[in-house]
């Protein structure tokens, strides 16, 4: 089942259990699909393929982690808390997100495959990384890995 098919099947039975949060979660993310396939549809292509979806998800992901620490900075537990749920719902839909220290590993590996060894390099490896583990793992995340290791 692709990504739409299964967020519409997730809207529907999120309108039966009348779970306005999930409801509103899912809604938003097919709204931003259904954006972005017709922003591509006048580039020439007619779908997104399944990494156009990925990078979507992440990008909602991300925007809900940084909404979470506006909120908690400014006193507002309630809207951080609102965020925190959508988030969850969000990750659903990601690939598992892959362990710290596979992620250690994995960086290790790359830093060695490209040759870095000062921090001048982290460009570099940060371009594979990416690549690599997109949407498997946090991109802070991924770059504090990967200055810490050629530091």
């Amino acid at each position: 089942m692709s990504l739409k098919e299964q967020i519409g099947e997730d809207i529907k039975s999120a309108m039966k259990a009348k779970d306005k949060i999930r409801l509103e979660t899912v809604r938003s993310i097919k709204k931003v699909l259904l954006e972005k396939e017709v922003e591509l549809r006048g580039k020439g292509k007619n779908s997104l393929t399944p990494e156009d979806e990925i990078e979507i998800l992440v990008q909602q992901a991300k925007q809900r982690r940084d909404s979470i620490q506006q909120y908690l900075q400014a006193n507002r537990a309630d809207l951080a808390d609102k965020e925190k749920l959508e988030l969850e719902i969000i990750e659903t839909y990601l690939p598992a997100q892959i362990s710290d220290t596979e992620l250690e590993e994995i960086i290790s590996n790359i830093i060695t495959q490209v040759g870095a060894t000062t921090p001048k390099d982290l460009g570099k490896v940060m371009g594979v990384a990416m690549k690599e583990l997109k949407g498997k793992a946090d991109g802070k995340k991924i770059q504090e890995l990967v200055k810490s290791q050629l530091t």
